[in-house]
Protein backbone atom coordinates (compact mmCIF):
# COMPACT_ATOMS: atom_id res chain seq x y z
CA UNK A 1 0.00 0.00 0.00
CA UNK A 2 1.35 3.24 -0.65
CA UNK A 3 0.33 7.03 0.48
CA UNK A 4 -0.78 9.42 -1.77
CA UNK A 5 1.34 12.53 -1.89
CA UNK A 6 -1.17 14.24 -0.41
CA UNK A 7 -1.47 12.12 3.21
CA UNK A 8 2.06 12.04 2.97
CA UNK A 9 2.66 15.18 3.22
CA UNK A 10 -0.07 15.40 6.02
CA UNK A 11 1.87 12.82 8.11
CA UNK A 12 5.01 14.35 7.50
CA UNK A 13 3.06 17.76 8.77
CA UNK A 14 2.06 15.90 11.74
CA UNK A 15 5.21 14.82 12.51
CA UNK A 16 6.75 17.76 12.58
CA UNK A 17 4.47 19.59 14.19
CA UNK A 18 4.83 16.87 16.95
CA UNK A 19 8.32 17.46 17.15
CA UNK A 20 7.84 20.71 17.88
CA UNK A 21 5.19 20.39 20.43
CA UNK A 22 7.46 18.00 22.35
CA UNK A 23 10.96 19.91 21.81
CA UNK A 24 9.75 22.77 23.18
CA UNK A 25 7.85 21.45 26.29
CA UNK A 26 11.02 19.61 26.70
CA UNK A 27 13.47 23.04 26.57
CA UNK A 28 11.11 25.27 28.95
CA UNK A 29 10.95 21.96 31.18
CA UNK A 30 14.50 22.07 31.29
CA UNK A 31 14.97 25.66 32.00
CA UNK A 32 12.39 25.70 34.62
CA UNK A 33 13.71 22.42 36.70
CA UNK A 34 17.04 24.45 36.99
CA UNK A 35 15.95 27.96 37.40
CA UNK A 36 16.42 27.62 40.90
CA UNK A 37 17.33 30.99 43.13
CA UNK A 38 18.11 28.68 46.08
CA UNK A 39 20.43 26.39 44.40
CA UNK A 40 23.37 28.55 44.68
CA UNK A 41 22.59 29.96 48.62
CA UNK A 42 21.38 26.80 50.10
CA UNK A 43 24.78 25.71 51.89
CA UNK A 44 24.62 29.28 52.89
CA UNK A 45 21.16 28.59 54.60
CA UNK A 46 22.11 25.84 55.88
CA UNK A 47 25.69 27.53 57.71
CA UNK A 48 23.43 30.75 58.58
CA UNK A 49 20.74 28.54 60.37
CA UNK A 50 23.21 26.95 62.55
CA UNK A 51 24.21 23.75 61.50
CA UNK A 52 27.83 22.57 61.68
CA UNK A 53 29.91 21.29 58.50
CA UNK A 54 29.30 17.82 59.62
CA UNK A 55 25.57 18.55 59.53
CA UNK A 56 25.54 19.77 56.26
CA UNK A 57 27.58 16.83 54.93
CA UNK A 58 25.11 14.13 56.36
CA UNK A 59 22.43 16.27 54.78
CA UNK A 60 24.40 15.85 51.11
CA UNK A 61 24.99 12.24 52.01
CA UNK A 62 20.99 11.67 52.49
CA UNK A 63 20.16 13.83 49.45
CA UNK A 64 22.28 11.20 47.58
CA UNK A 65 21.39 7.80 49.80
CA UNK A 66 17.72 9.03 48.86
CA UNK A 67 18.73 8.13 45.32
CA UNK A 68 20.32 5.45 45.38
CA UNK A 69 17.85 3.87 46.90
CA UNK A 70 15.26 4.62 44.63
CA UNK A 71 16.41 4.93 41.67
CA UNK A 72 15.84 1.61 40.40
CA UNK A 73 12.55 1.12 41.83
CA UNK A 74 11.13 4.51 40.42
CA UNK A 75 12.58 4.04 36.72
CA UNK A 76 10.40 0.26 36.81
CA UNK A 77 7.43 2.07 38.05
CA UNK A 78 7.91 4.67 35.68
CA UNK A 79 7.63 1.87 32.66
CA UNK A 80 4.43 0.82 34.74
CA UNK A 81 2.89 3.82 34.76
CA UNK A 82 2.51 7.34 33.42
CA UNK A 83 6.05 8.51 33.02
CA UNK A 84 4.36 12.06 32.70
CA UNK A 85 2.65 11.78 35.74
CA UNK A 86 6.08 11.45 37.38
CA UNK A 87 7.44 14.45 35.60
CA UNK A 88 4.87 16.64 37.18
CA UNK A 89 4.73 14.94 40.44
CA UNK A 90 8.14 15.75 41.35
CA UNK A 91 8.78 19.19 41.26
CA UNK A 92 6.10 19.59 43.40
CA UNK A 93 7.29 17.33 45.72
CA UNK A 94 11.21 19.67 45.56
CA UNK A 95 8.86 22.56 45.96
CA UNK A 96 7.27 21.51 49.33
CA UNK A 97 10.79 20.34 50.53
CA UNK A 98 12.34 24.20 49.87
CA UNK A 99 9.09 25.74 51.44
CA UNK A 100 9.84 23.73 54.73
CA UNK A 101 13.54 25.01 54.41
CA UNK A 102 12.44 28.97 54.91
CA UNK A 103 9.76 28.22 56.58
CA UNK A 104 11.24 26.25 59.34
CA UNK A 105 14.70 26.64 58.86
CA UNK A 106 16.11 23.76 61.25
CA UNK A 107 17.97 20.43 60.53
CA UNK A 108 15.07 18.06 59.91
CA UNK A 109 13.39 20.33 58.01
CA UNK A 110 16.42 20.80 55.43
CA UNK A 111 16.58 16.43 55.78
CA UNK A 112 12.95 16.17 55.27
CA UNK A 113 13.35 18.33 52.41
CA UNK A 114 16.39 16.80 50.51
CA UNK A 115 14.54 13.25 50.96
CA UNK A 116 11.53 14.95 48.73
CA UNK A 117 14.06 16.33 46.06
CA UNK A 118 16.15 13.07 46.52
CA UNK A 119 12.70 11.48 45.81
CA UNK A 120 11.77 14.23 43.27
CA UNK A 121 15.25 13.18 41.45
CA UNK A 122 14.69 9.74 41.29
CA UNK A 123 10.93 9.97 39.44
CA UNK A 124 12.30 12.15 36.82
CA UNK A 125 15.51 10.31 36.19
CA UNK A 126 15.02 7.30 33.73
CA UNK A 127 11.19 8.60 32.60
CA UNK A 128 12.38 12.08 31.39
CA UNK A 129 14.87 10.11 28.69
CA UNK A 130 12.38 7.46 27.85
CA UNK A 131 9.42 10.16 27.33
CA UNK A 132 11.67 11.93 24.68
CA UNK A 133 13.67 8.78 23.17
CA UNK A 134 10.10 6.55 22.57
CA UNK A 135 7.98 10.16 21.34
CA UNK A 136 10.57 11.14 18.92
CA UNK A 137 10.64 7.22 18.11
CA UNK A 138 6.80 7.52 17.55
CA UNK A 139 7.34 10.39 15.29
CA UNK A 140 10.42 8.85 13.03
CA UNK A 141 12.95 11.24 14.68
CA UNK A 142 14.31 8.91 17.00
CA UNK A 143 17.56 9.61 15.36
CA UNK A 144 17.72 13.74 16.36
CA UNK A 145 17.47 12.29 20.56
CA UNK A 146 21.55 13.18 21.02
CA UNK A 147 21.02 16.83 19.87
CA UNK A 148 17.41 17.50 21.23
CA UNK A 149 18.48 16.08 24.69
CA UNK A 150 21.79 17.85 24.45
CA UNK A 151 19.88 21.01 23.78
CA UNK A 152 17.29 20.37 26.86
CA UNK A 153 20.45 20.34 29.16
CA UNK A 154 22.19 22.85 27.55
CA UNK A 155 18.80 24.86 28.55
CA UNK A 156 19.06 23.64 32.06
CA UNK A 157 22.66 24.74 32.33
CA UNK A 158 21.91 28.20 31.54
CA UNK A 159 19.05 28.30 33.79
CA UNK A 160 21.86 27.29 36.51
CA UNK A 161 23.98 30.84 35.17
CA UNK A 162 20.64 32.79 35.26
CA UNK A 163 19.99 31.49 38.81
CA UNK A 164 23.54 32.84 39.99
CA UNK A 165 23.06 35.82 38.76
CA UNK A 166 19.88 36.58 40.02
CA UNK A 167 20.15 34.87 43.48
CA UNK A 168 22.20 37.61 45.19
CA UNK A 169 20.46 40.21 44.45
CA UNK A 170 16.66 38.77 45.19
CA UNK A 171 18.62 37.76 48.46
CA UNK A 172 19.58 41.02 49.24
CA UNK A 173 16.10 42.26 48.57
CA UNK A 174 14.10 39.95 50.69
CA UNK A 175 16.25 37.29 52.25
CA UNK A 176 16.12 33.45 51.84
CA UNK A 177 12.17 33.66 52.45
CA UNK A 178 12.16 35.92 48.82
CA UNK A 179 14.56 33.51 47.33
CA UNK A 180 12.63 30.14 48.66
CA UNK A 181 9.17 31.75 47.58
CA UNK A 182 10.77 32.40 43.85
CA UNK A 183 12.39 28.65 44.00
CA UNK A 184 8.67 26.92 45.02
CA UNK A 185 6.86 29.25 42.35
CA UNK A 186 9.51 28.21 39.76
CA UNK A 187 8.69 24.31 40.73
CA UNK A 188 4.99 25.11 40.76
CA UNK A 189 5.51 26.54 36.81
CA UNK A 190 7.85 23.40 35.83
CA UNK A 191 5.12 21.34 37.16
CA UNK A 192 2.68 22.50 35.21
CA UNK A 193 4.83 22.63 31.85
CA UNK A 194 5.16 18.68 32.69
CA UNK A 195 1.57 18.28 32.06
CA UNK A 196 2.20 19.54 28.59
CA UNK A 197 4.54 16.38 27.54
CA UNK A 198 2.91 13.73 24.78
CA UNK A 199 3.07 10.80 25.88
CA UNK A 200 1.84 7.45 23.45
CA UNK A 201 2.93 4.20 24.30
CA UNK A 202 1.59 0.43 25.35
CA UNK A 203 1.98 -0.25 28.99
CA UNK A 204 2.53 -3.75 27.92
CA UNK A 205 6.21 -5.75 27.41
CA UNK A 206 7.19 -7.69 24.26
CA UNK A 207 5.20 -10.99 24.54
CA UNK A 208 2.06 -9.03 25.27
CA UNK A 209 2.02 -9.10 29.37
CA UNK A 210 0.93 -6.23 30.98
CA UNK A 211 3.87 -3.64 32.18
CA UNK A 212 4.02 -3.65 36.26
CA UNK A 213 7.04 -2.15 38.38
CA UNK A 214 7.99 -6.07 39.28
CA UNK A 215 7.89 -7.22 35.67
CA UNK A 216 9.53 -4.11 33.75
CA UNK A 217 11.61 -4.49 36.53
CA UNK A 218 12.80 -8.27 35.81
CA UNK A 219 12.12 -7.61 31.67
CA UNK A 220 15.09 -4.67 32.36
CA UNK A 221 17.67 -6.56 34.57
CA UNK A 222 17.27 -9.49 31.91
CA UNK A 223 17.65 -7.86 28.65
CA UNK A 224 21.15 -6.24 30.61
CA UNK A 225 22.35 -9.79 31.38
CA UNK A 226 21.41 -10.95 27.76
CA UNK A 227 23.05 -8.06 25.77
CA UNK A 228 26.18 -7.10 25.67
CA UNK A 229 25.79 -4.23 23.99
CA UNK A 230 22.91 -3.00 26.39
CA UNK A 231 25.57 -3.58 29.01
CA UNK A 232 28.50 -2.20 27.93
CA UNK A 233 25.98 1.11 27.21
CA UNK A 234 25.35 1.13 30.98
CA UNK A 235 28.77 1.16 31.83
CA UNK A 236 29.38 4.01 29.89
CA UNK A 237 27.51 6.52 31.50
CA UNK A 238 28.31 6.25 34.73
CA UNK A 239 31.90 5.82 33.48
CA UNK A 240 31.46 9.46 31.53
CA UNK A 241 29.03 11.41 33.88
CA UNK A 242 30.18 10.60 37.61
CA UNK A 243 33.92 11.77 37.50
CA UNK A 244 33.15 15.24 36.18
CA UNK A 245 30.09 16.07 38.01
CA UNK A 246 31.50 14.87 41.51
CA UNK A 247 34.50 17.30 40.42
CA UNK A 248 32.25 19.99 39.98
CA UNK A 249 31.16 20.59 43.21
CA UNK A 250 34.41 21.75 44.28
CA UNK A 251 35.29 23.99 41.34
CA UNK A 252 34.81 26.97 43.65
CA UNK A 253 37.88 25.41 45.87
CA UNK A 254 40.07 24.82 42.66
CA UNK A 255 39.36 29.05 41.26
CA UNK A 256 39.96 30.46 44.89
CA UNK A 257 43.40 28.52 45.02
CA UNK A 258 44.07 30.98 41.63
CA UNK A 259 44.92 33.22 44.02
CA UNK A 260 41.94 35.38 42.47
CA UNK A 261 39.71 37.94 44.38
CA UNK A 262 36.50 36.26 46.15
CA UNK A 263 34.05 38.50 44.24
CA UNK A 264 35.87 36.93 41.36
CA UNK A 265 35.18 33.34 42.29
CA UNK A 266 31.45 33.41 40.35
CA UNK A 267 32.56 34.66 37.30
CA UNK A 268 35.37 31.84 37.02
CA UNK A 269 32.78 29.23 37.78
CA UNK A 270 30.52 31.02 35.22
CA UNK A 271 33.48 30.64 32.48
CA UNK A 272 33.47 26.79 33.57
CA UNK A 273 29.68 25.96 32.87
CA UNK A 274 30.30 27.42 29.36
CA UNK A 275 32.22 24.45 28.30
CA UNK A 276 29.28 21.83 29.18
CA UNK A 277 26.60 24.28 27.97
CA UNK A 278 28.86 24.39 24.64
CA UNK A 279 29.30 20.76 24.41
CA UNK A 280 25.55 19.94 24.73
CA UNK A 281 24.64 21.96 21.90
CA UNK A 282 27.64 20.20 20.14
CA UNK A 283 26.30 17.04 20.81
CA UNK A 284 24.05 16.74 16.98
CA UNK A 285 27.30 17.08 15.16
CA UNK A 286 28.25 14.48 17.07
CA UNK A 287 26.10 11.91 16.74
CA UNK A 288 27.97 9.95 14.22
CA UNK A 289 31.12 9.45 15.96
CA UNK A 290 32.05 5.84 16.67
CA UNK A 291 33.81 4.53 19.70
CA UNK A 292 37.33 5.97 18.15
CA UNK A 293 36.25 9.45 17.64
CA UNK A 294 34.33 8.97 21.47
CA UNK A 295 37.95 7.98 22.97
CA UNK A 296 39.72 10.63 21.00
CA UNK A 297 37.11 13.02 22.67
CA UNK A 298 37.45 11.59 26.02
CA UNK A 299 41.46 12.15 26.01
CA UNK A 300 42.00 15.24 24.87
CA UNK A 301 39.02 16.26 27.77
CA UNK A 302 41.33 14.49 30.39
CA UNK A 303 44.32 16.12 29.21
CA UNK A 304 42.86 19.40 29.18
CA UNK A 305 41.60 18.76 32.75
CA UNK A 306 45.23 18.00 34.26
CA UNK A 307 46.89 20.39 32.72
CA UNK A 308 44.04 23.25 33.24
CA UNK A 309 44.17 22.22 36.76
CA UNK A 310 47.83 22.22 37.43
CA UNK A 311 48.48 25.70 35.89
CA UNK A 312 46.71 27.19 38.85
CA UNK A 313 45.52 30.21 37.18
CA UNK A 314 42.30 31.50 35.30
CA UNK A 315 43.68 30.50 31.76
CA UNK A 316 43.88 27.02 33.48
CA UNK A 317 40.28 27.44 34.62
CA UNK A 318 39.14 27.63 31.66
CA UNK A 319 41.03 24.37 30.29
CA UNK A 320 39.05 22.95 33.21
CA UNK A 321 35.95 24.38 31.29
CA UNK A 322 36.79 23.05 27.80
CA UNK A 323 37.38 19.81 29.39
CA UNK A 324 33.60 19.71 31.64
CA UNK A 325 32.87 20.10 27.73
CA UNK A 326 34.29 17.30 26.30
CA UNK A 327 33.02 15.10 28.86
CA UNK A 328 29.54 16.43 28.86
CA UNK A 329 29.08 15.64 25.24
CA UNK A 330 30.42 12.36 25.58
CA UNK A 331 27.96 11.98 28.40
CA UNK A 332 24.84 13.03 26.00
CA UNK A 333 26.35 10.61 23.15
CA UNK A 334 26.58 8.01 25.89
CA UNK A 335 23.11 8.29 26.88
CA UNK A 336 21.70 8.39 23.12
CA UNK A 337 23.71 4.99 22.38
CA UNK A 338 22.15 3.36 25.48
CA UNK A 339 18.95 4.77 24.15
CA UNK A 340 19.12 3.39 20.68
CA UNK A 341 19.82 -0.47 22.20
CA UNK A 342 17.15 -1.18 24.83
CA UNK A 343 13.54 -1.92 24.31
CA UNK A 344 10.99 1.08 24.76
CA UNK A 345 9.05 -1.21 27.47
CA UNK A 346 11.59 -1.01 30.13
CA UNK A 347 13.41 2.05 28.93
CA UNK A 348 13.50 4.09 32.05
CA UNK A 349 14.36 1.13 34.23
CA UNK A 350 17.74 0.54 32.61
CA UNK A 351 17.92 4.36 32.34
CA UNK A 352 17.50 4.68 35.49
CA UNK A 353 20.11 1.48 36.17
CA UNK A 354 22.58 3.54 34.34
CA UNK A 355 22.00 6.22 36.87
CA UNK A 356 22.18 4.17 40.08
CA UNK A 357 25.52 3.65 38.73
CA UNK A 358 26.11 6.64 38.05
CA UNK A 359 25.14 8.00 41.68
CA UNK A 360 27.24 5.03 43.23
CA UNK A 361 30.22 6.00 41.22
CA UNK A 362 30.11 9.87 42.37
CA UNK A 363 29.56 9.45 46.06
CA UNK A 364 33.12 6.86 45.12
CA UNK A 365 34.71 10.04 43.72
CA UNK A 366 34.17 12.09 46.66
CA UNK A 367 35.55 9.97 49.22
CA UNK A 368 38.56 9.24 47.03
CA UNK A 369 38.40 13.05 46.17
CA UNK A 370 38.55 13.36 50.00
CA UNK A 371 41.58 11.16 50.78
CA UNK A 372 43.51 13.34 48.10
CA UNK A 373 42.61 16.81 49.18
CA UNK A 374 43.54 16.25 52.62
CA UNK A 375 46.95 15.81 51.79
CA UNK A 376 47.49 17.44 48.25
CA UNK A 377 46.61 20.88 46.46
CA UNK A 378 42.84 21.04 45.01
CA UNK A 379 44.43 20.85 41.79
CA UNK A 380 46.41 18.00 42.38
CA UNK A 381 43.13 15.85 43.18
CA UNK A 382 41.55 17.31 39.74
CA UNK A 383 44.36 16.17 37.95
CA UNK A 384 44.51 12.73 39.18
CA UNK A 385 40.81 12.40 38.24
CA UNK A 386 42.01 12.61 34.58
CA UNK A 387 43.45 9.09 34.78
CA UNK A 388 40.45 7.55 34.62
CA UNK A 389 39.01 9.05 31.64
CA UNK A 390 42.15 7.98 29.82
CA UNK A 391 41.01 4.45 31.29
CA UNK A 392 38.19 4.79 29.61
CA UNK A 393 38.77 6.19 26.06
CA UNK A 394 41.25 3.10 26.25
CA UNK A 395 38.62 0.44 26.72
CA UNK A 396 36.29 2.34 23.91
CA UNK A 397 39.16 2.25 21.45
CA UNK A 398 40.26 -1.26 22.34
CA UNK A 399 36.68 -2.27 22.17
CA UNK A 400 35.34 -4.55 18.92
CA UNK A 401 32.05 -3.62 17.72
CA UNK A 402 29.69 -5.97 19.29
CA UNK A 403 26.02 -6.81 17.20
CA UNK A 404 22.66 -6.38 18.61
CA UNK A 405 21.75 -10.00 20.37
CA UNK A 406 17.95 -9.28 19.52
Amino acid sequence: MTLSPARLSGAEHTGTSGVRRLTVTLYGYAFLDDFVLLYPVYALLFSDAGLSIWEISSLFALWSITGILLEVPSGAWADAVSRRMLLWLGPLLTGAGFALWVIVPSYWAFALGFVLWGVRGALGSGALEALVYDELDRLGAADRYARVIGRAQAAGMVAVMAAMGLAGPVLDLGGYPAVGAASVLVCVLTAAVATRFPEHREKTLPGGDRATTLTTLRAGLSEARRDCSVRGALLLVPAVGAVWGALDEYTPLLVRDTGVAEQTVPYLLLLIWVGPTIGSLLTGAGERLGRTGLAVVLTGSAVALAVGALMGTPIGIGLVGVAFGGFQFVNVLADARLQDRIEGARRATLTSVASMGTELATVAVFGTYALIAASRAHSTAFAVFAVPYLITALVLAARTPVAKTR
